[in-house]
């Protein structure tokens, strides 16, 4: 829609325009397919129901099965520490060369032997399907849906290949020792240079023709409900080489293994899980997914392909939400806000509005400043007008209907922060503000006195008797607004933008429906803002 057109729909909402009917609908605006929302809000909560029924089953067991479950698991610990410390003995923290010879070939058989029986002991019944790929076939496993501590069984039935991990788990005395037994990738969270480092190593490991062992991933980067596949981190997929997928399911009646953001803790999933009579466990190894020379140079399509390949056998959807879309969640509780309000596809967003976590973040708490006395977490347009301290209009309704994207009368973050950036930012530049200045400072002195600003706001959103010296006290640091501040106050609140050009905007499609010989061609007088030569304005207006 032109801006003409659009501006025209406005005046036919507006009463004072004299154009339409006043209780015309404002238009809707096309949406992106692209930025529908989710088929799964919130991957990161799991509330596990259970029964009365259930809650004295898992007691009576638990009093047999727990203290022997915790007994066995804390002697195969100890068992399996002795191994660990044969295979690391001499060798650094951040290995340069693989561990190879009988150190390997002892500790790898009595490691895998050691783990299968610790699962076991915790009363897990694993199934496996499907071949495991050498080495040379496929260098890299990717294991999803991630969705809790025990997806290690993995790691285990793959035959303990490297894993990606925090340098801090290195340190953990005794699982320590057993991390580094599986010659890890450990990562810095302090090193700036961490995640270049990472990289370069899983490109020399997985380009090293077998000698380094295979390497396990979780592509997803944090924990789900395995409702949905989320968005894979590409690091696995940059070497550009074969990588194997593989399929977790857990499928229980009663879930006790999922260790989400919002849920149950580490330690009551343990008990929990000890206090259950089995557990069964899928892993499945799929078909070797080989990349294409696009795939290659391009990791994010590989990993998307493989994404979607993994998505389809499991039979759920996918969705672009990533870690930083937790960190929103967990800052969005902070705020008093229910903590799924923080949740917005940050990757998706991110990518395609050229946004970076720290704006977000600060939309956040823009956000939270309004909805904080809503139910929900939701801006309604009662909560939208009061932020504005502007009255409930009709253009004020057809700006609420730019956000409000599904058209539920609310707006919530994810459509707040799509709303700024597609709707209000692109109509902040600097040439437009000098616009809706120039539009406000009637007597062209480089200043907006109170009676202009009222002025223009009145016929702009038809209403005659608006008062806007709360607006107004807000944006000058006097009696009058100068540029500077009028221009600091549009950059700050880009949400008025659409509102300061509204009355352009019909003035304009006013001057276009009138008959040619009618139509005349203003000037535009210099002032203070931005001054002008008469002559150069009358060649722009010729052009036009």
């Amino acid at each position: 829609m032109s801006r003409c057109a659009q501006a025209a729909a406005v005046a036919a909402t507006v009463p004072a325009a004299g154009v339409g009917n006043v209780g015309l609908r404002p238009p809707m605006v096309p949406r992106q397919a692209s930025f529908f929302p989710p088929p799964v809000p919130n991957p990161f909560v799991q509330q596990t129901h259970i029964g009365s029924a259930r809650r004295v089953q898992i007691f009576l067991l638990g009093i047999i099965l727990l203290p022997i479950r915790v007994l066995l698991v804390a002697l195969i610990l100890l068992l399996a520490w002795p191994f660990a410390a044969v295979s690391t003995v001499c060798c650094p923290e951040k290995l340069t060369h693989p561990v190879t010879g009988w150190r390997r070939k002892i500790t790898q058989t009595a490691l895998k032997f050691l783990g299968r029986a610790m699962f076991f002991s915790m009363g897990f019944i694993v199934s496996v399907k499907g071949r495991i790929a050498s080495p040379l076939e496929a260098p890299v496993f990717v294991a999803a849906p991630h969705s809790t501590f025990f997806d290690g069984i993995a790691c285990v039935v793959a035959g303990l290949p490297s894993m990606v991990s925090r340098n801090e788990n290195a340190q953990v005395p005794l699982i320590g020792r057993m991390l580094r037994a599986v010659q890890p990738i450990l990562v810095s969270r302090v090193d700036p240079d961490s995640r270049k480092n990472t990289i370069n190593e899983i490109i020399k490991r997985t380009t090293s023709g077998g000698e380094w062992p295979q390497i396990l991933v979780f592509p997803e980067g944090t924990c789900t409900n395995r409702s949905c596949l989320i968005t894979f981190k590409p690091g696995a997929f940059i070497p550009g080489v074969p990588v194997q997928p593989v399929l977790l399911r857990y499928p229980n009646k009663l879930d006790t293994v999922t260790w989400t953001w919002q849920g149950y803790t580490f330690i009551q999933l343990c008990m929990l899980t000890f206090c259950q009579l089995f557990t069964k466990v899928e892993v499945e190894f799929m078909p070797v997914q080989v990349p294409n020379d696009e795939e290659k140079n391009d990791p994010v399509l590989f990993a998307n392909k493989v994404r979607n390949v993994m998505a389809e056998a499991l039979g759920i959807p996918v969705t672009d939400h990533t870690y930083e879309d937790c960190r929103l969640m967990i800052s969005a509780g902070q705020l008093t806000l229910p903590m799924e309000a923080g949740l917005v596809e940050f990757t998706k967003i991110s990518r395609k509005l050229k946004l970076d976590w720290d704006g977000v973040r600060k939309q956040l708490d823009e956000y939270a400043s309004i909805a904080s006395s809503s139910k929900g977490g939701r801006i309604g347009i009662d909560e939208f007008a009061k932020y504005l301290k502007l009255p409930v209009s009709d253009v004020l309704r057809q700006l609420f209907a730019l956000f409000d994207r599904n058209h539920d009368g609310s707006i919530d973050f994810r459509e707040y922060v799509i709303g700024l950036a597609v709707l209000c930012n692109p109509a902040n530049t600097e040439e437009i503000i000098q616009v809706a200045f120039k539009l406000f400072d009637v007597d062209e002195d480089g200043y907006i006195t109170e009676e202009e600003f009222s002025t223009i706001l009145q016929a702009s959103l038809g209403v005659p008797d608006l008062d806007v010296s709360g607006l107004f006290k807000e944006i000058a640091q006097g009696d009058s607004i100068s540029y500077e501040e009028f221009k600091s106050f549009a950059l700050r609140h880009p949400e008025y933008a659409k509102i300061f050009t509204t009355y352009l905007d019909l003035q304009t499609c006013h001057v276009f429906s009138l008959p040619k010989e009618v139509q005349t061609t203003p000037s535009i007088a210099s002032n203070k803002v931005s001054p002008e030569k008469h002559e150069e304005s009358a060649s722009d207006k010729k052009d036009d």
